[in-house]
């Protein structure tokens, strides 16, 4: 094996590895990472993916990655939320991420998306019903992009060890 083969191998073994965590790490892009990995691999003589499959891997990256930034809102929308509760929950992230890591990563979005609805006057029960559609639909969100990387990193550990 050359040595480029493996120095392509480790690299695409680092962005599977980022990859699944950027599922849970907002500010990471997972499934583009995933996705990364596995065209890094099909680069050395470990594994061949045919161009169909590599295909239907980056359509899967690009959906679940733009799906993540529809089902928050969605949820929120859906669960009686405004715009207010929006702005809270995407505040809420970030601030959860730098304040309460990892928790704040999922309590976070809840939070804010109460407060900002609690902010533009609404009660708390409508509050927090607003903040529970924005937390159903992180988890949602994550749930589909870990999904989704888990299923490209199968893939790459199977063609990287047969």
């Amino acid at each position: 094996m050359l040595m480029t083969d493996w120095l392509l191998a480790v690299l695409g073994v680092v962005c599977m590895l980022v990859g699944i965590a950027g599922c849970i790490l907002p500010v990471i892009p997972g499934p583009p990472l995933s996705w990364a990995g596995l065209l890094l691999l099909h680069w050395t003589r470990f594994a061949q993916f045919s161009a169909n499959f590599l295909l239907v891997m980056a359509c899967l990256a690009i959906a679940v990655t733009v799906l993540d930034y529809i089902i928050p809102v969605w949820g929120t929308k859906k669960f009686g939320g405004s715009k207010a509760g929006i702005w809270g929950a995407t505040i809420g992230i970030f601030a959860g991420i730098f304040l309460f890591p990892p928790v704040g990563i999922i309590v976070g979005p809840f939070i804010g998306a109460v407060l900002g609805e609690i902010i533009a006057g609404k009660k708390s029960g409508p509050a927090f019903k607003a903040g529970l559609g924005s937390f159903v639909g992180f988890l949602l969100s994550t749930g589909l992009k870990l999904g989704a990387s888990l299923i490209m990193a199968y893939y790459f550990f199977r063609g990287l060890i047969l």
